[in-house]
């Protein structure tokens, strides 16, 4: 069997997205690393890989409908610790926050934000823990523009992904 060393693949870097939706008359976002665009046919087509445990995966299985807004570099602590930290089954994470909706009833952010593509479910795959969902693309916007965040400029802050994420970054060395 051949050895992974995952320093190979620990040199890729990944956009920093908040995914929402509403279901059951609950809203429910949560921080992705796994959003990206798969083709340019028209509607253009995304897909995003989900841990299927989080209260916003439950969500989007349920409503087939989804938001996502790139973080802008600015986005604030606040924000990143609120929607990838803690939990949607405990409360509503957009409440401290003004959201708006969009066509298909799905929340987001503008604030901080770099833009929002709104997306309809067509494809969902099994892989283990977690679950790809294939979209198409319904609506899309630029909100505040500018630079979006990576998991590197995030982790450059000092800050590592939680355990459940879909890319996980340990931070080690000195004072981690």
């Amino acid at each position: 069997m051949a050895k992974i060393n995952a320093k190979a693949y620990e040199a890729m870097d990944y956009g920093m997205y908040l995914i929402s939706t509403s279901a059951d008359g609950k809203r429910q976002g949560c921080i992705v690393t796994s959003f990206a665009q798969v083709t340019s046919s028209r509607p253009p087509r995304f897909t995003v890989t989900l841990n299927r445990d989080h209260a916003t995966t439950e969500a989007i299985l349920a409503s087939g409908v989804f938001s996502v807004t790139l973080l802008g570099k600015d986005c604030p602590e606040e924000i990143i610790n609120t929607f990838g930290y803690k939990s949607g089954r405990v409360g509503d994470k957009f409440a401290a926050f003004e959201p708006k909706t969009d066509e298909s009833g799905n929340p987001y952010l503008t604030e901080h934000m770099v833009s929002r593509v709104s997306c309809r479910v067509v494809v969902k795959l099994e892989i283990g823990s977690y679950v790809l969902l294939v979209a198409e693309a319904v609506d899309a916007e630029i909100l505040a523009g500018g630079e979006m965040m990576t998991l590197k400029e995030f982790s450059n802050r000092g800050k590592s992904a939680p355990p459940t994420a879909t890319v996980v970054r340990e931070m080690v060395g000195k004072g981690f």
